[in-house]
């Protein structure tokens, strides 16, 4: 159990934590995130598409990302194209059950990509077998691939053309900033980033 003085000291440790988190990020990923809102923003411009992505919280951030672009951010745009490859129970366990849960975004990657379409991979270890596969079917597609990752970026900043890595062995802290860079990428593409 802790005393109502240990969850103060708690929150506290942990918003400093995610705080320290962010300036690092800032230092160490600031170029990363530009390049990506610049591949995104090319990609739409030329009438491209972007999946975005991945399993549990990063299933939820692919989903979150995605109805930001569709909908709006801050500004009154038109809709972007993108895709939460994470959000049709139907194709999710048609193909977990027919060709394993290693290819549930791979399959679907496979029949919507065209070339120059970006997908957007999000795992905090790096190292899902899906979310890899789900890259490596991109590149097959002459997509682009961008990945959002943690600690030493795993698998996934190795496979994707743009890796971007929160530097963390924290989930919820690098799912934090993963959010957050995802939030400064429609931010960009709102501000027209050239």
């Amino acid at each position: 159990m802790m005393n109502r003085e240990q969850a103060i000291q708690h929150v506290n440790s942990s918003l400093q934590e995610g705080a320290e988190l962010r300036r690092i990020v800032a230092r160490d990923c600031g170029t990363g995130i530009v390049e990506a809102a610049l591949l995104i923003s090319k990609c739409l411009q030329i009438g491209g598409k972007v999946l975005f992505f991945g399993n549990g919280g990063s299933a939820a951030d692919a989903q979150h990302l995605a109805a930001e672009f569709v909908g709006r951010f801050v500004r009154e745009r038109r809709g972007l194209a993108a895709i939460a490859l994470t959000t049709d129970s139907s194709i999710l366990t048609a193909v977990g059950n027919d060709y394993g849960f290693d290819q549930i975004f791979a399959r679907q990657i496979q029949a919507l990509t065209r070339p120059g379409d970006i997908a957007v991979a999000i795992s905090t270890s790096g190292n899902s077998p899906n979310v890899l596969e789900g890259v490596r079917a991109a590149r097959k597609a002459n997509g682009k691939t961008i990945g959002l990752s943690g600690k030493d970026g795993g698998a996934l900043a190795k496979e994707v053309d743009l890796a971007i890595t929160i530097a963390s062995s924290n989930t919820a802290r690098i799912q934090e900033c993963h959010i957050a860079v995802g939030h400064l990428l429609c931010e960009l593409i709102d501000e027209g980033v050239e």
